[in-house]
């Protein structure tokens, strides 16, 4: 599954188009009074300006052998969150992956993570262009087993091979793209945040190379 776009909110058009040219160093693709979008590699991410805070999660891949200097590069731009007292990576021994967080000017919580299973090893030094695409989309629920058989049904994809399905916990999709599924009110990890759900849409291609859309009210 790949993750071709993602529509979300924003109540502050000009602070996030800012955070994304400055700190990613992404370029604008495309504005008008309402919507500001970027390219992030392969996946366009589009925010519409609305009248209230709203608060995503998304993972962004990044070469496998590149997540040093993607750390790098961004913790000299903004403040990387603790995964523990001793470190600011998470290891993901089922998943075979390495990760960081951070946050945008909107507080949604961004992470870059190398997957060691892919084949994407870079030859250049880590930049922009670097960041291959939104891997990761958290969606929250009221009940994690229900949405997951709705969207089984719904889309030809699958539980995530790696990841046991939880009662508040689900991870659905494969290597190149996973939705992430959890309850209100439980921690985005590796912070207290609560998990809360927001509008948006999620534009896709999966397993039988059709795309399809899915929208989050």
């Amino acid at each position: 599954m790949k993750i071709r776009a993602l529509h979300l909110n924003t109540n502050n058009l000009a602070e996030t188009e800012a955070f994304y040219n400055t700190i990613l160093n992404i370029p604008t693709n495309r504005i008008t009074s309402n919507e500001v979008s970027f390219l992030i590699g392969e996946t366009e991410l589009l925010f519409t300006k609305s009248g209230s805070e709203s608060h995503y999660h998304i993972a962004f891949d990044v070469p496998k052998n590149l997540l040093e200097q993607s750390y790098n590069w961004m913790k000299s731009k903004i403040e990387i969150l603790p995964v523990t007292k001793n470190s600011e990576f998470s290891n993901f021994e089922l998943w075979n992956a390495k990760s960081f967080y951070f946050y945008d000017n909107n507080s949604n919580l961004l992470e870059f993570i190398a997957r060691f299973d892919l084949e994407n090893t870079s030859e250049k030094t880590f930049d922009n262009t670097s960041i291959l695409h939104a891997n990761e989309i958290g969606i929250v629920t009221k009940g994690v087993p229900k949405l997951t058989k709705k969207l089984l049904n719904d889309y030809p994809i699958a539980i995530y091979t790696k990841q046991p399905a939880q009662e508040n916990f689900t991870v659905l999709g494969d290597e190149t793209g996973l939705f992430v599924l959890v309850n209100e009110n439980r921690n985005w990890f590796p912070t207290d945040k609560k998990a809360k759900s927001f509008p948006m849409k999620i534009v896709f291609k999966a397993s039988d190379n059709k795309t399809y859309e899915l929208e989050i009210e």
